[in-house]
């Protein structure tokens, strides 16, 4: 499910997190890094997870439009909550 590691396996990925919350099939794509190809079909309600390099953008092609998102505010964060058994 994950992109191949090319000549992007030097460089840092991080972890993204997408959910598709319309009621439309959406296609998303990453088009603004070299040498690297990230193309999915996204269902209604359907989440999304992808390691991607920090720079890249996510294309998100519905019908009607296409919005554009940087990873970085898809980046899963390292933040687990304390949970007390208390």
């Amino acid at each position: 499910m994950f992109p191949p590691k090319t000549a992007l396996s030097n460089r840092q990925h991080i972890l993204c997190y997408y959910l598709n919350t319309s009621s439309q099939i959406q296609i998303a794509r990453v088009t603004n890094i070299a040498n690297w190809y990230f193309d999915r079909v996204i269902f209604p309600r359907q989440r999304l997870m992808f390691h991607a390099p920090p720079e890249a953008i996510l294309e998100i092609h519905t019908t009607h439009e296409t919005r554009h998102i940087p990873c970085q505010c898809l980046r899963v964060s390292d933040f687990l909550p304390n949970v007390n058994d208390d």
